[in-house]
């Protein structure tokens, strides 16, 4: 494409917010609820209120910024500074959730009945081969790499698709957010060392309370140690992991919406060579331990339906909002 095609004046530019603007703003008045509610247990409001008034602010300066120049260009801007927020926006279901109980005992003990065993316990004990544990890996670091192209694919090809893409994929993230604020599951890496491996291979579950609202000391990274993908993964988890958002696992979640959107509407082609790091991201959340089997499972479930409600969603919104436009006033 050339260049004058993304700064080229929209003939019919959009008014106001796209429904992505207002699902997030939707999400702050939802989180800023459950914040009001239990703030006496937050130590850290005052950061996470000015978060969230920052974000806002970046939806309306950048309203504006397109409203002075409408093209595909500060559209994209958009859309692309609110996906860079949810790195923002992970780590703050953290400060949320961490008020309430932690419930991983329910999660290992639904992984033991299911299996007979822990599947996040054995996967990397059972399949220590580099050449599997490095393909893992970099699936696994292929996440936020595969919504960035699965975007860029319908804002540079299918430009008319673009918002619904973006509602679809980011939207996705925030219901998983609302599902980790009110659930507290932190997953294998950081439930097993706090129980202790004596009780993980007994089958034994014990609940932990309150016990990572103050901890967060996790395993380490499972896998060829000397592998780039290895040190990519281990990396990510310093950077920005803690002990939240296992259940449902939003990897799974998030990437099967993606599967999904890029099969449906938009290249087949484009599906299959995203196809091999899908099949390993998922296979990876177990084997880095960073979920119960179950959460990848419910992580697959979650996303189909995620993706159907959604794009529902989004066509009916954005057909009475056509309607709005050409009824005449009363």
């Amino acid at each position: 494409m050339a260049i004058k095609d993304f700064i080229e004046i929209e003939k019919e530019p959009r008014r106001g917010l796209i429904l992505l603007e207002w699902g997030i703003i939707i999400y702050i008045l939802f989180t800023g609820v459950m914040m009001y509610f239990l703030r006496d247990g937050l130590s850290n409001l005052d950061a996470m209120v000015e978060g969230r008034v920052r974000i806002a602010a970046s939806i309306v300066a950048m309203w504006v910024v397109y409203r002075l120049m409408p093209c595909r260009l500060t559209m994209g801007l958009r859309v692309f500074i609110q996906l860079a927020m949810l790195g923002w926006w992970y780590p703050d279901t953290y400060e949320l959730n961490r008020c309430l109980p932690n419930l991983d005992h329910l999660f290992a003990q639904a992984d033991e009945n299911l299996f007979g065993f822990q599947p996040a316990l054995l996967f990397h004990e059972q399949a220590p081969w580099p050449v599997l544990s490095e393909a893992l890996d970099f699936g696994y670091v292929a996440y936020y790499p595969m919504m960035v192209i699965v975007l860029l694919s319908a804002f540079c090809y299918r430009y008319q698709e673009f918002t619904r893409c973006a509602f679809v994929v980011i939207g996705s993230f925030f219901v998983y957010y609302v599902i980790f604020d009110l659930l507290p599951v932190a997953g294998p890496t950081y439930y097993y060392p706090a129980i202790g491996f004596d009780n993980v291979t007994a089958g034994l579950f014990p609940s932990v309370g309150d016990y990572f609202n103050v901890h967060d000391e996790c395993l380490p990274v499972p896998g060829h140690l000397s592998g780039v993908g290895y040190w990519m993964v281990e990396i990510a988890k310093i950077a920005g992991e803690r002990p939240t958002a296992a259940f449902p696992s939003s990897h799974v979640g998030v990437a099967t919406v993606c599967m999904l959107l890029v099969w449906f509407r938009q290249s087949r082609k484009l599906f299959f060579i995203l196809l091999p790091f899908y099949v390993c991201l998922c296979l990876a959340t177990v084997y880095i331990q960073a979920h119960y089997a179950v959460d990848a499972i419910a992580g697959l479930l979650t996303g189909v339906l995620i993706y159907y409600l959604l794009s529902f969603a989004y066509s009916c919104l954005r057909r009475e909002w056509s309607r709005s436009q050409t009824e005449p006033a009363s």
